[in-house]
């Protein structure tokens, strides 16, 4: 059995920073694997302890050179070997839609052929929400979004995902799904480890195989989109805010003394 995991990179912003030309100036942006795809990630780790047989967990990432420190995380949490789209023609294109990632998500699902593939259900960064479920459409496999629970045993033993979905208004959906499928991971479904020393040092060693737009077949109209940054700037304050020191009795009284400033309780 294979099981894909689609991850991410993203970037952490620091509390105090400055915009360069469309983006964040670099020396105030920190990287890190997309948190949802902490719990993909697990989760597949797990699907690969419970299981008789031997599992397979690769991992996917469209990402730059940079990206290989994250990579190498998830590596050494127990994913076996990873995959890693990028070349010039990504680099030159910036922000990508969620049918281009889709896209060259699903051209490494055609060559791996797994027969579970697991995806955080959103980035920390861009938000979109969409990309899971729109690779299964371009993998043509069945799916489940925003899944919060997953029963191992019968994946393993019959080959079908059941699974609990969280909609809204705090509603569980139980469901059963036929795979090979795709499944967006929510968070809390499972407590992500810590990459221990040990496999640290073995995910050193561990494949991370390179591809470029023509290893999958595509060129640059893969990653053409309507979708373009036109600019990036800090919003302006409408109010300010006032913090209150000392003490919740000291705290009070200055709150206290504000509202009557500003005549609320007057009569």
């Amino acid at each position: 059995m294979k099981v894909l995991v689609t991850v991410k990179e993203v970037a952490e912003v620091q509390d105090d920073f400055e915009i360069a030309d469309l983006g964040v100036d670099p020396r105030y942006l920190e990287y890190d694997l997309n948190e949802w795809d902490e719990y993909a990630v697990e989760e597949a780790v797990q699907l690969k302890e419970a299981a008789d047989e031997d599992v397979e967990v690769v991992s996917a990432t469209v990402g730059p050179e940079r990206s290989e420190e994250t990579i190498r995380m998830a590596l050494a949490k127990g994913v076996d070997r990873a995959v890693r789209i990028w070349d010039d023609t990504l680099e030159e294109r910036g922000l990508l839609d969620v049918a281009a990632k889709a896209r060259l998500l699903g051209a490494v699902v055609d060559e791996e052929d797994p027969d579970l593939v697991l995806s955080g259900v959103q980035a920390n960064d861009t938000g979109f929400g969409a990309t899971g479920v729109y690779l299964a459409e371009s993998a043509g496999f069945e799916w489940g979004a925003v899944v919060n629970a997953l029963d191992k045993e019968r994946v393993l033993e019959e080959g079908v995902a059941g699974v609990h979905r969280e909609l809204e208004g705090g509603v569980e959906e139980l469901t059963e799904i036929e795979i090979p499928a795709v499944l967006t991971i929510q968070t809390g479904i499972n407590d992500p480890r810590y990459a221990s020393l040990r496999g640290i040092r073995q995910a050193q060693s561990k494949e991370i195989a390179e591809k470029s737009l023509a290893d999958l077949g595509f060129d640059a109209t893969a990653v053409e989109s309507s979708l373009h940054l036109t600019d990036m700037y800090e919003p302006e304050s409408e109010s300010d805010a006032t913090f209150f020191e000392g003490d919740a009795g000291e705290q009070a009284v200055q709150l206290a003394d504000a509202l009557r400033e500003k005549g609320v309780g007057a009569e």
